[in-house]
């Protein structure tokens, strides 16, 4: 079986009279929707566009796209302060466990201070650390 005509892609819209778009309108509207193939409407005898059959998202007017623009626009700024304020979250959450950590650290330190006094040992290892215990 041939292919149908339905697989012209072409780009140019195509002109037809008004008395051909009636007895083809089901075609025209099925190759709108499945090719995206716009057809301009003339009245018989001029060739003058005076209607369009278009495929649907092409007929989108100006007031939706701009709905559509905005709508978008708020979703996007509604997740950019959620993740905003998940970094403040995370931000305070990650701050409060490593002030744990340097008092713990500051707690072993001295401990080890306590114990090894004067150990060079400890001194190299004070040494490779000393950017950690700057905090």
């Amino acid at each position: 079986m041939a292919a149908p005509a339905l697989a012209d892609r072409s780009p140019q819209p195509r002109a037809l009279p008004l008395r051909e778009v009636r007895t083809r309108l089901t075609q025209l509207v099925a190759l709108a929707e499945l090719t995206d193939t716009v057809t301009v409407v003339t009245r018989d005898g001029d060739p003058r566009p005076v209607a369009a059959i278009v495929p649907a998202p092409a007929a989108r007017t100006a007031a939706q796209a701009r709905a559509d623009a905005e709508r978008l626009a708020e979703i996007s700024a509604g997740w950019a302060r959620r993740l905003e304020e998940l970094h403040r979250q995370s931000s305070r959450r990650h701050a409060a466990e490593r002030r744990a950590l340097t008092d713990a650290l500051a707690e072993a330190w001295a401990e080890l201070d306590r114990r090894a006094a004067g150990d060079p040992a400890l001194a190299r290892l004070r040494a490779a650390h000393a950017e950690l215990l700057r905090g």
